[in-house]
């Protein structure tokens, strides 16, 4: 669900978009949409190369026509787990047809944009519980529905993205004209079943509600599409320039569940 202000755009339409964009004359082209359930991606590649990758290039060509930045949001799914974190200038190696479309829309950005931002996030987190279709959503709607115990894998790492604090760092980048790619994610490495015991701990529910961890194996009927053991990202470029605003990880689950789920156990 969308705001209501918002109007449908097929971005893989390059007449529609062109037309649409270059209409409203915009200092900054940001390409935000993309397929992100990776099961779907396995199931129907063509229309995900043609959404993630395709449609990608299609907001470059716009882009460059309008002499404007374009903005484009990767993702830490890009790696393949065989390290422990991945800073800014490790070589991606994506396992499957997700991964693939991202890091090919990636590719085109800087092969291609005159000027760009390419910010990769991690384990999103924003927008409450009638957008939020992530990790912390179906923990949440688990919650709501009684559940007393909770299966979560334990052979899964990386690092929750909040998204205010995503913006506000695409902002100051834009405002500094710092072009390039960046990752940008919140401070703090964790796994799937550390923020899960902190947001019961944060909900007051750590006695109520037990843990039961598994491994990935155990969804592997609903989640079959390979998922990478580590998306652990750090900023080390946001760190070298000194603008890395990302704040750790337990402090915006904090903020998070207290601004957009007051309430929403009750």
């Amino acid at each position: 669900m969308n705001e209501p202000w918002l109007s449908y755009l097929d971005f893989r339409d390059y007449d529609a978009y062109w037309k649409d964009v270059s209409g409203f004359k915009p200092d900054y082209l940001f390409h935000m949409g993309a397929y992100t359930d990776l099961e779907y991606c396995e199931e129907y590649p063509e229309d995900s190369y043609d959404t993630n990758t395709l449609s990608v290039e299609n907001a470059v060509y716009i882009a460059n026509k309008l002499n404007i930045p374009v903005l484009y949001i990767s993702s830490a799914g890009i790696f393949d787990g065989s390290k422990k974190f991945y800073d800014d200038w490790d070589q991606p190696n994506p396992l499957g047809i997700y991964a693939r479309t991202k890091y090919l829309g990636e590719r085109f950005v800087i092969e291609h944009a005159n000027r760009y931002l390419i910010c990769r996030a991690g384990w999103m987190m924003g927008a409450g519980p009638s957008k939020d279709k992530k990790f912390i959503q179906k923990i949440m709607k688990q919650l709501k529905d009684g559940k007393k115990v909770l299966h979560i894998v334990d052979d899964k790492d990386g690092t929750p993205t909040y998204s205010h604090d995503f913006a506000k760092n695409v902002k100051l980048l834009l405002q500094k004209e710092y072009w390039g790619l960046y990752n940008m994610v919140c401070g703090g490495q964790t796994s799937r079943l550390e923020v899960t015991r902190e947001m019961l701990e944060l909900l007051g529910l750590s006695v109520d509600v037990t843990i039961q961890p598994v491994s990935s194996d155990f969804f592997s009927n609903e989640y079959y599409a390979v998922r990478p053991p580590s998306e652990r990202l750090v900023n080390r470029k946001l760190d070298l320039r000194k603008i890395n605003i990302m704040r750790n990880w337990r402090i915006t689950l904090k903020e998070y569940l207290g601004s957009y789920y007051k309430g929403y156990l009750d």
